[in-house]
């Protein structure tokens, strides 16, 4: 009789267990993209539209100009 060895790799390579590999990357893939979406966001709010600037307009370039 021939006796197979049985070797048990079980969650303990990342190699060989292909389930757990994909479900790791999974969540490192998950985990990215939040961290992508919160940093964009975050730069959004930095560069933001702060409101009109009050721009002083010459005179005679105005729609209607005034001149001395």
């Amino acid at each position: 009789m021939e006796h197979e060895e049985v070797i048990d790799n079980k969650g303990k390579d990342v190699a060989v267990s292909w389930v757990s590999t994909s479900r790791f990357l999974f969540y490192c893939q998950v985990a990215i993209f939040v961290a992508l979406v919160i940093g964009g966001c975050y730069t959004l709010y930095q560069h933001r539209y702060k409101g009109k600037p009050n721009v002083e307009v010459p005179a005679n370039t105005q729609y209607n100009p005034q001149y001395k």
